[in-house]
């Protein structure tokens, strides 16, 4: 994964409101209106936040008809918790010493 990609997965994982839509994403593919729903916010502002994740490769698009299906990509995903995982020890080891 480059340094810019990195950045796009963290900047687009850094907000509360992209997490929760990976969170609904989780279950299966969705709608913007399905998306958007839970949110008390409009569809063009969730559909800023699912361009972001779009740009950092964290969901994937696909048309069918007129609306669009958006999902996990699962692989990006993964990365991003290869990379976090990577602090459990160093994690594990400070609640030692506590």
């Amino acid at each position: 994964m480059t340094a810019q990609a990195q950045t796009d997965v963290f900047r687009a994982i850094a907000d509360p409101t992209r997490r929760a839509l990976l969170d609904l994403l989780r279950t299966g593919d969705r709608t913007v209106n399905e998306l958007a729903e839970p949110f008390d916010m409009s569809r063009p502002a969730i559909s800023q936040h699912l361009r972001l994740l779009l740009e950092a490769r964290l969901v994937a698009v696909r048309k069918e008809g007129r609306q669009r299906r958006y999902r996990l990509n699962g692989t990006a995903i993964a990365r991003v918790a290869r990379w976090a995982g990577k602090f459990e020890d160093a994690s594990a080891k400070s609640k030692k010493k506590r």
